[in-house]
């Protein structure tokens, strides 16, 4: 993982003897040399990766005993989340100060979000269902078109290895606010195909999501409802492949989630959702030097709205996609990428929108070079949107390799951000003033960033300090009508130390962030609201034979919940202790005390967060 230097780490560098790294990165770099590639959509060693990437790996994610995706993101790098009640609940992620709707998703390569909203339910994707995940931090509109300001997760699913014979898989979780879990699967290979087949569940009673007097002050949820808002639902997952002796290959997934969630609300407070992502891939080498992929993918999110068990509406969204994509090996360690994307975005809701459709179609280039102790990487996109029409963003980034493994980089990069369906075409009521505006134009993002790392045998640790400047930002005028009205600038540092020593693991993050409204107006100078200005977060794990045990320590400074800043949400810390016993060679049992000290914290004003929790896994490790 990947992290930058800021007082907060300071801090919890005098908690750390020597050591400090990211609870799912810094022991995959040190010890496995991973190869990321959602940087520059290429296969490049983390270490030779200019931009700043973040990567978790399967191990991380058991060491970690995550009950929800959220848990393991939570502190991370540049990473601010704002979860409305819990388990289940909506949650919004901003990375690097960003809008929550200007980072791009991917679940195996292919975009997830709803087109009506532009937000991916990051608390839909089951935890149990990840193999691993790459966060990249800065602009990538150069390489993936709309909504990568600021910058983009991939989500790799579980998966079968060629050759390794058939593995099952499983796990069975109990815990407070009668919380149950479960997995089960089948994984595997011959010597040129594998494949995987996994089925999860989760049920929990959950909290009272809005905080009791939330109607009387007309504020959060807007009632009050005493309830326990639960979840429950179940996935599966189906990925298989094929790869022929002349290196081409073929491979496909299939990732479903079924949910039901209640929550509270004035108008609604139950959903089922369905979430559905599948893609397939065709890798194959015409010509020596030159490698072509082509895929198909297409994100499925629908959701029926209930009050009280009375039917209210629906809202469903579609995402095709296709890509063609060349990689052509220069020589001398130099790459060029060409490719182009196409995307259809459709809409299907009970509201009734002014357009339901769009495309987008957009083309690029990339080049890596290395030269000697330099490193260039140059991007260039160009896209069509049948609403907005054409649209071209860049990125340059620069490295040297000193010796010892330090690298120092500098980056410069553009990104845009597309209006969405309800931005653009939401209807409005009889009287009122519009809801929409058809004439909106992308949000502007450039962003410059200079960045260090060191990598050593057992250790590394990167710093990054950079700023973004995002234009046209679309905000609600006092009318409640969207517009292009202001400008944001954002400043932070972020540092990452990681170390993987004997027995010993440990991961540490910092970030320190500045994000101001600078539009002018009542809010000129304000922070941006729910994200937090400092954020710290500690992992430490120690092995003993059969036996590990470990803590997360993680602090957030406070933030404010609305964009005059009158609503300010607390900072507060949270510690988590786990410990684990693999009693046969294959079976584990784990358990996990979360917020220990039982602290009680909002991230989004008026609504509760969960207190002290505990969990036991019985867990079959293949």
């Amino acid at each position: 993982m990947t992290i930058r230097f800021t007082p907060a780490l300071a801090l919890l560098a005098t908690a750390l003897p020597a050591v400090a790294a990211t609870p799912q990165t810094t022991a995959s770099r040190t010890s496995l040399q991973p190869v990321v590639v959602t940087a520059t959509r290429t296969d490049v060693m983390l270490d030779d990766e200019l931009a700043p990437v973040t990567v978790i790996t399967a191990a991380d994610i058991r060491r970690l005993q995550p009950v929800s995706l959220i848990d393991l993101l939570s502190g991370l790098p540049g990473v601010s989340l704002a979860n409305s009640g819990g388990i289940g609940q909506q949650t919004s992620l901003f990375l690097r100060g960003t809008n929550s709707n200007q980072t791009l998703v991917l679940v195996d390569g292919v975009r997830v979000g709803s087109v009506s909203a532009g937000l991916p339910a990051l608390e839909q994707i089951p935890v149990d269902q990840i193999a691993r995940i790459e966060i990249v931090r800065g602009p990538r509109s150069s390489l993936y078109g709309a909504d990568a300001i600021g910058g983009v997760i991939q989500i790799f699913t579980r998966h079968g290895t060629a050759g390794e014979g058939l593995r099952p898989s499983f796990k069975a979780t109990v815990g407070s606010l009668d919380y149950r879990d479960g997995q089960i699967g089948l994984s595997g290979g011959t010597e040129h195909a594998w494949y995987n087949l996994s089925v999860g569940g989760l049920f929990t009673r959950g909290i009272n999501s809005c905080k009791l007097g939330a109607g009387t002050v007309f504020a959060g949820c807007f009632t009050n409802e005493p309830d326990r808002d639960g979840t429950h639902g179940w996935n599966q997952l189906l990925s298989g492949g094929y790869r022929w002796d002349n290196g081409t290959e073929l491979s496909g997934n299939v990732l479903h989630n079924r949910s039901f969630v209640a929550y509270d609300g004035s108008y609604q407070n139950q959903s089922r959702h369905a979430q559905q992502v599948a893609g397939i891939r065709l890798r194959l080498a015409p010509v020596g030097p030159w490698t072509a992929i082509l895929t198909a993918g297409q994100n499925l999110d629908k959701a029926t709205n209930y009050e009280n068990g009375r039917y209210v509406g629906f809202g469903n969204s579609k995402r095709n996609q296709l890509g063609w994509q060349n990689d052509i090996d220069l020589g001398r360690a130099q790459q060029l990428t060409v490719g182009v994307d196409h995307t259809l975005e459709a809409l299907d809701s009970s509201t009734a929108y002014v357009r339901t459709r769009r495309t987008d179609t957009g083309a690029y280039a990339q080049y890596l070079g290395r030269y000697g102790a330099e490193e260039l990487q140059a991007s260039l996109r160009r896209d069509h949107n049948s609403q907005f029409g054409g649209y071209t963003t860049g990125a340059l980034a620069f490295g040297h390799h000193f010796g010892g493994g330090v690298l120092l980089s500098a980056s410069w990069g553009t990104a845009f951000h597309a209006p969405t369906f309800n931005d653009l075409y939401y209807p409005s009521w009889p009287g009122f003033p519009p809801s929409s505006n058809p004439n909106l134009k992308p949000e502007k993002a450039h962003n410059f960033d200079v960045g260090l790392g060191v990598t050593r045998t057992h250790w590394n640790a990167r710093v990054d300090a950079y700023q973004d400047t995002i234009d046209d930002l679309i905000v609600l005028n006092s009318q409640y009508t969207p517009g292009n009205l202001s400008r944001a600038r954002i400043r932070g540092v972020e540092g990452q130390l990681n170390l993987h020593v004997a027995n010993w693991r440990a991961h540490a993050y910092a970030t320190w962030l500045d994000p101001r409204n600078r539009g002018g107006g009542a809010n000129d100078s304000k922070l941006l609201p729910r994200r937090t200005r400092k954020s710290a977060r500690l992992d430490l794990d120690r092995q003993f034979g059969a036996y590990s045990a470990g803590f997360t320590l993680a602090a957030f400074g406070p933030r404010f919940d609305d964009a005059a800043n009158r609503h300010r949400l607390g900072g507060y810390t949270t510690l988590d202790l786990r410990g684990a016993w693999r009693f046969r060679p294959h079976w584990e049992v784990q358990t996990r005390l979360a917020n220990v000290l039982d602290h009680r914290y909002e991230t989004v004003y008026y609504y509760n967060q969960p207190g002290r929790t505990v969990y036991l896994s019985l867990r079959y490790l293949p």
